[in-house]
């Protein structure tokens, strides 16, 4: 197991990652690792109200959240790249989602981004 601040600079270099236009736009958004997952399997995990389901008249609310499970990436993963990529492909899903994307269209966008990665 990577000590904790070692994986928390592979999770800051996958939000590096996401392109500025869009880390701009996340305010209010607390990223955080945790090491074991509510449930086996799980990578990261998305809590809050999407953007795109907010008003402009809603009051103060509490930090949307984003977890990156540390010991579900370092399970996976079979080398240090394939740790990186996984836990930047995760970052992205879990932002995908703090914009409104439901796990459908974010698969799909997943897809649609690995055919592009291949080109």
């Amino acid at each position: 197991m990577l000590p904790p601040d070692e994986f928390d600079c592979i999770v800051e270099d996958g939000l590096r990652l996401i392109p500025r236009r869009f880390r701009r736009l996340m305010r209010n958004v607390a990223i955080v690792v945790e090491t074991d997952p509510p449930r086996p399997g799980l990578l990261g995990l998305y809590q809050g109200r999407p953007l795109a389901q907010r008003s402009v008249f809603e009051s103060f609310a509490l930090p949307d959240k984003i977890t990156i499970y540390q010991s579900t990436h370092e399970r996976l993963a079979r080398s240090p790249d394939e740790l990186r990529q996984m836990v930047a492909d995760t970052v992205w899903h879990e932002i995908a989602h703090h914009f409104g994307m439901d796990e459908r269209r974010v698969r799909r966008a997943e897809r649609a981004r690995r055919e592009r990665g291949r080109r």
